[in-house]
């Protein structure tokens, strides 16, 4: 399959998906557990990102020291309710100077 073709697909696939959410009756959105879903569902994906990315090199599982303790601060630190630029420096602060060390 073509590159561009595929890529081109995925770009209508995504800006069809996001144009859906347009025609969704205001109603459906009043439901208080729909509402709480649509509020989490966000939270719950950059999570499991943000996981991968702490355990897994491409295709396969990594467990990398510096990178885990890294993680560890800043769950750490959003458990704590730290800023988002807090939570990002020392969570990459960590890693680096296990890195260095």
């Amino acid at each position: 399959m073509n590159l561009w073709l595929l890529v081109s697909t995925t770009v209508i696939g995504c800006y069809a998906l996001k144009l859906a959410g347009y025609f969704v009756p205001p109603a459906v959105l009043a439901h208080p557990q729909v509402r709480r879903l649509v509020e989490l569902l966000p939270v719950a994906l950059l999570a499991g990102l943000v996981v991968v990315e702490a355990v897994a090199d491409g295709r396969h599982f990594d467990i990398d020291g510096p990178r885990l303790a890294g993680f560890a601060v800043g769950a750490f630190a959003v458990w704590r309710k730290a800023p988002f630029l807090v939570v990002v420096v020392v969570a990459a602060a960590t890693a680096a100077l296990l890195r260095l060390a």
